[in-house]
């Protein structure tokens, strides 16, 4: 087997003095999808801010293509290769989705992404003068997707793409997310398991900032500790 793209040993992080994530391990290959389920308090998406550097990790190590960026700063892990799309705010609302666009892609030397992502999400090819503030639930998820994609990440990793979304619009996000994991690395924290378990070819389930469940889909969906895990 090749090497992870994303290796995550032992780590532990938290807010203050609040620890969430107790000596989480975990491997992300270079190409497919990975989904993080579990339920609201988990530690989800506390995990997904320590891998994107807008959290400090309190111990352990995260190491990106060989690399150990545990310590690295947000904006630096984005240059490499790690993208993110939060669960919330993921688009400047007072921007146009033009301009949004044009933030994302601010590196490259022509609109060439830009014309890839209206490919991807052609919805917001009629929006691009629009307030992002103004889109729908799903626009807005799109957006954000679209702007991370133009930092031509490695890795990407959302946080909970379909909340809020119509379920038309799910389908839509869902294809393309399959088709983006056939080309890069996918961490993808939803709480749709039906969706996430199409999408991901591996899953891990959280339980009290542990990894308490984890293998290929197919495995831990028949698991019958996934109820116990997953429910409220």
């Amino acid at each position: 087997m090749p090497p992870p793209l994303l290796k995550v040993t032992d780590l532990c992080a938290g807010y203050g003095r609040s620890q969430v994530l107790f000596g989480l391990s975990l491997d992300v290959p270079a190409q497919g999808a990975v989904c993080v389920l579990g339920r609201n308090g988990a530690g989800k998406t506390t995990l997904l801010k320590a891998l994107a550097g807008d959290l400090p990790a309190m111990s352990g190590t995260i190491e990106f293509d060989g690399r150990n960026i545990t310590t690295m700063p947000m904006e630096q892990r984005a240059r490499i290769g790690v993208g993110y799309v939060p669960q919330e705010n993921a688009a400047f609302s007072n921007l146009s989705v033009r301009e949004n666009l044009q933030l994302g892609a601010i590196r490259q030397k022509d609109r060439s992404g830009i014309d890839e992502v209206l490919a991807v999400f052609p919805k917001l090819g009629s929006r691009l003068n629009q307030a992002a503030g103004t889109l729908s639930g799903g626009e807005r998820k799109m957006l954000a997707i679209g702007r991370a994609m133009l930092g031509r990440p490695r890795l990407l990793m959302l946080d909970e793409p379909t909340e809020g979304v119509w379920i038309g619009v799910i389908e839509e996000i869902a294809e393309q997310l399959q088709k983006l994991a056939t080309t890069m690395a996918v961490v993808l924290v939803e709480q749709h398991i039906e969706l996430a378990m199409r999408v991901a070819q591996t899953a891990h389930v959280m339980e009290r900032g542990r990894v308490a469940l984890d293998g290929p889909v197919a495995q831990v969906k028949d698991d019958p500790r996934l109820l116990r895990y997953l429910a409220p």
